[in-house]
């Protein structure tokens, strides 16, 4: 059975979100963040300490964007995906490594220098400037969201969906839920009725209460 490695509200909340949208049967792993520090024998799985960790028979995943694509082409007929024939295939792929290396790195430093670190180690000034940077690459979304539609490519609902929307949901866990533009906020609001979120959300919730383990932020 496939294996996620989860904390609560972290980036592998993308890799669990995708598993609930396919339908897959999966054992859900919760841990206390970050895990490198407060669990140590994680290591022991995944060396850089990080979630998610996604392990399927011999195939080990650590990065929260491409997991769900793999799942999605490994077991879900490619259901959420775009083939490289299609006319979006390039926003796709843009939209997939635009979440975590554009919008969710401003917001590791935030989480980190506003609320991980010891009192004397934080940085407001990294806080304030990591924050205006994430807003300001929000502007992609933003302008691709303000004409009212759906989802972020015409063709519908895709995993590139679930990888942005992560940001959003990071940065209203973050405190950022005014500053966040119109668009991209209604955008997030509607996906989060998707019943696969609400899934997901729900098994968090249940994993995280089974263990007692809480949310990270």
């Amino acid at each position: 059975m496939i294996q996620l490695w989860h904390c609560n509200n972290a980036r592998s909340f993308r890799a669990l979100w995708a598993l609930e949208e396919l339908g897959l049967d999966y054992e859900l792993k919760m841990l206390p963040f970050p895990p490198r520090v407060l669990q140590k024998a994680f290591l022991a799985e995944n060396p850089l300490g990080t979630v998610p960790l996604l392990v399927d028979g011999e195939t080990r995943m650590t990065e929260s964007c491409a997991i769900p694509v793999y799942l999605a082409m490994r077991h879900g007929g490619g259901r959420f995906t775009v083939a490289p024939g299609h006319p979006e295939y390039g926003a796709y792929l843009n939209w997939l490594h635009h979440a975590d290396a554009t919008l969710t790195f401003p917001q590791t430093l935030v989480l980190r220098y506003g609320r991980l670190e010891p009192e004397e180690r934080r940085q407001p000034q990294v806080v304030e400037d990591y924050t205006t940077w994430f807003l300001a690459r929000l502007r992609l979304a933003e302008a691709c969201l303000s004409d009212g539609r759906d989802h972020l490519l015409e063709d519908g609902f895709t995993m590139a969906d679930i990888a942005v929307a992560f940001a959003v949901q990071f940065a209203r866990s973050l405190g950022l839920r005014e500053a966040l533009p119109p668009a991209c906020s209604a955008w997030f609001d509607r996906l989060t009725l998707r019943p696969g979120y609400v899934r997901a959300m729900e098994a968090q919730r249940a994993a995280g209460a089974a263990t007692g383990i809480a949310p990270a932020v």
